[in-house]
């Protein structure tokens, strides 16, 4: 049976473990985030032409809805 200890000893020693596997977590886990994407093909001639034939479908698709 482990020695007895101090209610303050036992939770610097939980403190302790969790800012251990908390930091782990950090940095075993890369976070994804929708804004780090932004941006991402500014400038790009090949994304432009992605978006121009994207709006031309949909206008197109607006037309036929339209009597």
């Amino acid at each position: 049976m482990p020695p007895a200890t101090t209610l303050e000893e036992r939770v610097a020693a939980l403190e302790k473990t969790v800012a251990q596997l908390l930091s782990r977590s950090d940095a075993t886990i890369t976070k994804k985030d929708w804004r780090s994407a932004l941006g991402m093909f500014a400038d790009d001639p090949i994304m432009r032409e992605i978006d121009e034939e994207g709006r031309r479908i949909r206008e197109a698709d607006r037309q036929q809805v339209q009597p």
